[in-house]
């Protein structure tokens, strides 16, 4: 493949198991307020949606009041507890850096499209010794725009030096899928991550269960390019 390959990953449940050090700062957070743990199912399905949607749903769950003023504290709180314990727990997905050495051996090149806060993104990349992996790391903040808006993955690709047309996006829930088709760009869709409803039903362009699946999803979705 050529060098303007690119491969575009979310990052939580995508490229790395996030859940436990997430789920850990939101019971901290809850455990201040008195209250039990949240709902580990529904905890994970959320965490696509960001660190304010957790707290909101957990508060829901356990028939609490979630003001915007309550939210905003525990926010605060989760934000600092989650900063300093990001990649306590947290890990590539098995796989993973296998198929990275592979397909950048064949040429690709990667980046991160993710709804994550980036010096967040970074700062647990870096942990995981990951970030230099990448041409780009893009949060919301980045460009002022977060998925399932089109821009956060195009602007994403133009930043890493990739082109549209040469790019395939892989993630985990419907805003990934539907970020993707936005913006025109095929996408692998995995089955371990974190999405309220099953990624087959979602319907990326290909779906794999593990990452020793990937070069090959890859190649039958970049034929075309040499066509």
């Amino acid at each position: 493949m050529t060098a303007a390959s690119l491969l575009v990953f979310d990052l939580d449940g995508t490229l790395i198991e996030t859940a436990p050090d997430l789920t850990a700062s939101l019971n901290t957070v809850l455990a201040l307020e008195g209250l039990p743990h949240a709902d580990v199912f529904r905890a994970r399905s959320m965490i696509g949606h960001g660190a304010r949607a957790m707290i909101v749903q957990a508060l829901k769950d356990l028939e609490e009041p979630a003001s915007d003023a309550r939210v905003d504290r525990l926010l605060a709180v989760f934000l600092d507890h989650y900063e300093a314990n990001i990649a306590v727990a947290s890990h590539p997905y098995p796989g993973l850096l296998d198929a990275l050495d592979r397909l950048s051996d064949a040429g690709w090149q990667f980046a991160v499209c993710t709804n994550k806060r980036a010096p967040l993104a970074v700062k647990l990349l870096d942990a995981l010794d990951l970030s230099a992996r990448f041409q780009t790391i893009a949060g919301p903040d980045t460009f002022g725009v977060a998925k399932p808006n089109p821009n956060h993955l195009l602007r994403t690709i133009a930043r890493a030096g990739g082109q549209a047309d040469r790019a395939i996006m892989v993630g985990d829930s419907r805003t990934d899928v539907d970020t993707a088709r936005a913006a025109a760009t095929p996408v692998i869709g995995v089955d371990f991550g974190y999405t309220e409803v099953p990624m087959q039903e979602i319907g990326p362009d290909l779906l794999i269960s593990h990452y020793e699946e990937l070069e090959a999803a890859v190649d039958r979705l970049s034929r075309p390019w040499a066509a």
